[in-house]
């Protein structure tokens, strides 16, 4: 499932400088980015691209929060490094391929004429890039991360399965809850974010 092939049609570049553009245009046009940049059997730049948001992400967190990163007592930095490298290199890929088979069994019941397994793991892969900043320890910078990641979910699927956007936010709610909610933990930005008005609110009314 992560095959390369040499010429995509419409596929991505090759390289830092091709995730970098692939990451700015998905944010910033993601129709057209999803409906050229996508192309059958070319998954590799898009599992590559994950990739470098989880180590951003996960890298970023274990810098930022406190007790973020795991830690081996006689190697302070062996443990963060080791751990960091294993949810980059297995549990991401691990993770996306489960959730484009979760989200192809929720296409197939939803969308009778779409497209392969292969742009899936594209569109789930590339919805990620609001989630390089996730490891930001601020619960409303999470949550926005989690949100637009879902939005370009909804975005790609729409685009690249050519359903409409109805369809689309219903085939995106079980995977984007799991891959954003509690992957990128923006359910527990948002949960930190309401407690925070609840206790904004409860002194509001001692006062």
């Amino acid at each position: 499932m992560t095959q390369w092939i040499e010429d995509p049609e419409g596929g991505r570049d090759r390289g830092p400088r091709a995730v970098a553009r692939a990451w700015f245009e998905v944010l910033t046009a993601p129709r057209r980015f999803f409906r050229t940049g996508v192309a059958p059997a070319d998954q590799a730049p898009g599992l590559f691209f994950l990739m470098a948001v989880v180590f951003v992400a996960e890298g970023g967190r274990y810098l930022l929060v406190a007790d973020g990163a795991p830690a081996v007592s006689s190697h302070p930095i062996a443990g963060p490094a080791l751990a960091l490298a294993l949810t980059v290199v297995l549990v991401a890929p691990v993770a996306l391929h489960l959730l484009v088979a979760l989200q192809t069994l929720v296409l197939m019941a939803l969308v009778s004429d779409r497209a392969g397994v292969s742009e899936t793991v594209q569109v789930l892969a590339y919805a990620s890039a609001p989630c390089v900043a996730a490891g930001v320890p601020v619960p409303a910078v999470r949550l926005a991360c989690g949100a637009y990641g879902f939005v370009l979910l909804v975005v790609g699927i729409a685009v690249v399965h050519e359903t409409s956007y109805r369809r689309a936010t219903l085939a995106a709610i079980p995977v984007g809850a799991i891959g954003f909610g509690y992957g990128f933990r923006a359910f527990g930005a948002a949960s930190e974010l309401l407690s925070m008005v609840s206790t904004v609110v409860g002194f509001g009314g001692i006062v």
